[in-house]
């Protein structure tokens, strides 16, 4: 796999350190990353997203999603000791603890979460502030200013 220096971009950029650590983190990916459990990113629209997550087995309680500034970290806890441990000829359903984190965009806040038929559904909208916003300039046209100044001054 071939690793790419971003050292060079660092003396010429100002306040994106924050980018810069995002790239640096998503070229050193590891193959051997968890894949446990599958989950899909949606985007609903311009600025709506959906995560949602196969959490087979897992109850309400025993998930938990935690936002501090721009990471979101969703944890299952499954708790080893139910009693009477079954003996299974096969066992597919996986049934481990896991915790998945995703690094959120500026802005990005959690709409709400559901936990529907083993999918785990975690609504994300975009707000950006008011004053970020674009918004339109007027024009003024300074010529009619300078004219009338002129016609003034010939008076």
């Amino acid at each position: 796999m071939r690793s790419y220096d971003l050292s060079p971009l660092y003396r010429a950029t100002v306040g994106f350190d924050r980018m810069m650590n995002l790239l640096d983190s998503a070229a050193r990916v590891d193959e051997s990353a968890p894949s446990y459990p599958p989950y899909n990113i949606e985007k609903i629209d311009e600025d709506s997203y959906r995560i949602s997550m196969a959490v087979a087995g897992f109850a309400e309680e025993e998930l938990d999603i935690t936002v501090t500034e721009n990471s979101l970290v969703i944890s299952g806890k499954k708790d080893k000791a139910t009693g009477k441990e079954a003996k299974f000829l096969h066992q597919g359903i996986a049934n481990r603890s896991f915790q998945r984190s995703f690094e959120l965009a500026d802005h990005i806040r959690i709409a709400g979460a559901a936990l529907e038929n083993g999918l785990l559904h975690i609504e994300l909208a975009r707000e950006v502030p008011e004053a970020m916003k674009p918004r339109s300039i007027k024009i003024e046209a300074k010529a009619s200013k300078a004219a009338k100044v002129i016609e003034d001054q010939a008076a």
